[in-house]
Protein backbone atom coordinates (compact mmCIF):
# COMPACT_ATOMS: atom_id res chain seq x y z
CA UNK A 1 0.00 0.00 0.00
CA UNK A 2 1.12 3.55 -0.58
CA UNK A 3 1.79 6.02 1.55
CA UNK A 4 -1.87 8.09 2.56
CA UNK A 5 -2.57 5.31 0.43
CA UNK A 6 -6.00 2.79 2.16
CA UNK A 7 -6.58 0.72 -1.44
CA UNK A 8 -3.67 -2.32 -2.11
CA UNK A 9 -1.63 -2.71 -4.93
CA UNK A 10 -1.49 -5.84 -6.93
CA UNK A 11 1.99 -6.50 -5.53
CA UNK A 12 0.56 -6.81 -1.75
CA UNK A 13 -2.44 -8.59 -3.15
CA UNK A 14 -0.22 -11.10 -4.81
CA UNK A 15 2.05 -11.45 -2.09
CA UNK A 16 -0.67 -12.28 0.57
CA UNK A 17 -1.99 -14.78 -1.96
CA UNK A 18 0.98 -16.43 -2.69
CA UNK A 19 1.11 -17.08 1.35
CA UNK A 20 -2.06 -18.58 1.42
CA UNK A 21 -4.14 -16.06 2.97
CA UNK A 22 -6.85 -16.84 0.31
CA UNK A 23 -10.00 -14.90 2.02
CA UNK A 24 -7.31 -11.74 2.99
CA UNK A 25 -6.11 -11.96 -1.04
CA UNK A 26 -9.93 -12.04 -2.13
CA UNK A 27 -10.72 -9.06 0.22
CA UNK A 28 -7.68 -7.21 -1.15
CA UNK A 29 -7.96 -8.42 -4.78
CA UNK A 30 -11.72 -7.69 -5.41
CA UNK A 31 -11.81 -3.69 -5.45
CA UNK A 32 -8.90 -3.98 -8.18
CA UNK A 33 -10.65 -7.09 -10.26
CA UNK A 34 -13.92 -4.56 -10.18
CA UNK A 35 -11.79 -1.83 -10.92
CA UNK A 36 -10.39 -3.70 -14.27
CA UNK A 37 -7.34 -4.87 -13.20
CA UNK A 38 -6.58 -8.30 -15.24
CA UNK A 39 -3.92 -9.82 -12.60
CA UNK A 40 -6.53 -9.13 -9.69
CA UNK A 41 -9.22 -10.67 -11.27
CA UNK A 42 -7.65 -13.73 -11.67
CA UNK A 43 -6.35 -13.83 -8.78
CA UNK A 44 -10.21 -13.48 -7.80
CA UNK A 45 -10.72 -16.21 -10.64
CA UNK A 46 -8.13 -18.57 -9.24
CA UNK A 47 -9.56 -18.38 -5.77
CA UNK A 48 -13.11 -19.51 -7.17
CA UNK A 49 -12.09 -21.92 -9.05
CA UNK A 50 -10.29 -23.97 -6.41
CA UNK A 51 -12.95 -22.80 -3.05
CA UNK A 52 -10.12 -21.35 -1.50
CA UNK A 53 -11.91 -19.37 1.54
CA UNK A 54 -14.71 -19.63 -0.58
CA UNK A 55 -17.13 -22.14 -2.16
CA UNK A 56 -15.50 -23.43 -5.02
CA UNK A 57 -17.81 -22.00 -8.20
CA UNK A 58 -16.55 -22.81 -11.71
CA UNK A 59 -18.96 -20.51 -12.72
CA UNK A 60 -17.51 -17.42 -11.01
CA UNK A 61 -14.37 -18.53 -11.87
CA UNK A 62 -14.76 -18.55 -15.50
CA UNK A 63 -16.55 -14.88 -15.27
CA UNK A 64 -13.26 -13.40 -13.85
CA UNK A 65 -11.43 -15.71 -15.93
CA UNK A 66 -13.09 -14.54 -18.92
CA UNK A 67 -12.70 -11.08 -18.08
CA UNK A 68 -9.13 -11.12 -17.28
CA UNK A 69 -8.16 -13.29 -20.34
CA UNK A 70 -9.92 -10.64 -22.58
CA UNK A 71 -7.45 -8.26 -21.62
CA UNK A 72 -4.52 -10.27 -22.50
CA UNK A 73 -3.93 -12.18 -18.78
CA UNK A 74 -2.04 -15.67 -20.22
CA UNK A 75 -2.58 -17.58 -16.82
CA UNK A 76 -6.63 -16.73 -17.14
CA UNK A 77 -6.50 -17.36 -20.84
CA UNK A 78 -4.97 -20.76 -19.88
CA UNK A 79 -7.21 -21.77 -17.05
CA UNK A 80 -9.76 -20.73 -19.12
CA UNK A 81 -8.53 -22.94 -21.79
CA UNK A 82 -8.65 -25.67 -19.40
CA UNK A 83 -12.29 -25.02 -18.26
CA UNK A 84 -13.58 -25.13 -21.67
CA UNK A 85 -12.07 -28.39 -22.23
CA UNK A 86 -13.35 -29.88 -19.32
CA UNK A 87 -17.01 -28.38 -19.58
CA UNK A 88 -16.22 -26.82 -16.14
CA UNK A 89 -18.73 -23.34 -15.64
CA UNK A 90 -18.75 -23.35 -19.57
CA UNK A 91 -20.35 -25.18 -22.06
CA UNK A 92 -17.24 -28.27 -23.53
CA UNK A 93 -15.74 -26.76 -26.32
CA UNK A 94 -12.15 -28.20 -27.74
CA UNK A 95 -12.35 -25.50 -30.07
CA UNK A 96 -12.80 -23.14 -27.59
CA UNK A 97 -10.31 -24.53 -25.48
CA UNK A 98 -7.47 -24.59 -28.50
CA UNK A 99 -7.89 -20.89 -29.05
CA UNK A 100 -7.91 -19.93 -25.33
CA UNK A 101 -4.40 -22.36 -25.14
CA UNK A 102 -2.84 -20.77 -28.28
CA UNK A 103 -3.44 -17.46 -26.42
CA UNK A 104 -1.54 -18.23 -23.72
CA UNK A 105 0.92 -20.84 -25.35
CA UNK A 106 2.15 -17.39 -27.77
CA UNK A 107 2.92 -15.25 -24.49
CA UNK A 108 5.34 -18.24 -23.38
CA UNK A 109 2.98 -20.52 -20.75
CA UNK A 110 4.38 -23.44 -21.06
CA UNK A 111 1.61 -25.51 -19.54
CA UNK A 112 -0.39 -23.77 -22.63
CA UNK A 113 1.81 -24.77 -24.66
CA UNK A 114 2.15 -28.16 -24.02
CA UNK A 115 -1.96 -28.44 -23.44
CA UNK A 116 -2.15 -26.67 -27.40
CA UNK A 117 0.31 -29.66 -28.48
CA UNK A 118 -1.71 -32.38 -26.93
CA UNK A 119 -4.52 -31.15 -29.12
CA UNK A 120 -2.44 -30.51 -32.27
CA UNK A 121 -1.36 -34.41 -31.62
CA UNK A 122 -5.13 -35.79 -30.58
CA UNK A 123 -7.15 -33.29 -33.11
CA UNK A 124 -9.19 -32.31 -30.57
CA UNK A 125 -10.61 -28.58 -31.08
CA UNK A 126 -7.74 -28.46 -33.86
CA UNK A 127 -7.06 -30.08 -37.35
CA UNK A 128 -4.43 -32.98 -36.43
CA UNK A 129 -1.00 -31.43 -36.93
CA UNK A 130 2.05 -33.25 -36.28
CA UNK A 131 4.61 -30.67 -37.11
CA UNK A 132 2.56 -27.81 -34.63
CA UNK A 133 2.18 -30.40 -31.86
CA UNK A 134 6.15 -31.54 -32.24
CA UNK A 135 6.79 -27.67 -32.12
CA UNK A 136 4.61 -27.03 -29.10
CA UNK A 137 5.76 -30.18 -27.31
CA UNK A 138 9.19 -29.35 -27.29
CA UNK A 139 8.21 -25.56 -26.80
CA UNK A 140 6.64 -26.62 -23.31
CA UNK A 141 9.71 -29.13 -22.56
CA UNK A 142 12.36 -26.29 -23.17
CA UNK A 143 10.45 -23.85 -21.09
CA UNK A 144 8.62 -25.66 -17.93
CA UNK A 145 11.39 -24.78 -15.17
CA UNK A 146 13.92 -27.38 -13.94
CA UNK A 147 11.40 -27.62 -10.78
CA UNK A 148 9.01 -28.48 -12.67
CA UNK A 149 10.30 -31.91 -13.74
CA UNK A 150 7.09 -33.90 -14.13
CA UNK A 151 5.70 -30.96 -16.50
CA UNK A 152 9.09 -31.47 -18.31
CA UNK A 153 9.22 -35.42 -18.51
CA UNK A 154 5.25 -35.24 -19.88
CA UNK A 155 6.62 -32.63 -22.30
CA UNK A 156 9.55 -34.36 -24.17
CA UNK A 157 7.74 -38.12 -23.49
CA UNK A 158 4.97 -36.57 -25.61
CA UNK A 159 6.73 -35.13 -27.99
CA UNK A 160 8.90 -37.84 -28.64
CA UNK A 161 5.62 -39.97 -29.08
CA UNK A 162 4.59 -37.58 -32.10
CA UNK A 163 8.11 -37.26 -33.33
CA UNK A 164 7.84 -41.32 -33.69
CA UNK A 165 5.06 -40.63 -36.05
CA UNK A 166 6.30 -37.75 -38.13
CA UNK A 167 8.96 -38.53 -41.02
CA UNK A 168 12.10 -36.54 -41.28
CA UNK A 169 11.08 -33.68 -43.37
CA UNK A 170 8.27 -32.90 -40.93
CA UNK A 171 10.70 -33.52 -37.70
CA UNK A 172 12.93 -30.59 -39.56
CA UNK A 173 9.98 -28.41 -39.89
CA UNK A 174 8.59 -28.86 -36.68
CA UNK A 175 12.56 -27.79 -35.16
CA UNK A 176 12.82 -25.01 -37.06
CA UNK A 177 9.56 -23.60 -36.21
CA UNK A 178 10.72 -24.18 -32.43
CA UNK A 179 13.74 -22.34 -32.83
CA UNK A 180 12.36 -19.27 -34.94
CA UNK A 181 9.05 -19.09 -32.30
CA UNK A 182 9.08 -15.74 -30.03
CA UNK A 183 6.39 -14.92 -27.02
CA UNK A 184 4.15 -12.43 -28.45
CA UNK A 185 3.23 -9.64 -26.44
CA UNK A 186 -0.61 -10.28 -24.68
CA UNK A 187 -2.99 -10.52 -26.96
CA UNK A 188 -6.49 -9.12 -25.81
CA UNK A 189 -9.44 -11.06 -27.42
CA UNK A 190 -12.83 -9.73 -28.42
CA UNK A 191 -14.73 -12.27 -26.68
CA UNK A 192 -17.99 -13.92 -27.55
CA UNK A 193 -19.31 -12.85 -24.07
Amino acid sequence: MGIGSSRPDFKTVNAVFQKGEYPAALRLAQPLADEGDARAQSIVAQIHYRGRGVPQSDTEAATWFRRAADQGDALAQFYLGVMYNEGRGVPQDYAEAAKWYRLAADQGDAQAQYNLGLSYARGEGVTPDPIAAHMWLNLAAARFPAADSRGRTAATRNRDNVAGEMTSDQLVEAQRRAREWKPKTPQVSASDG
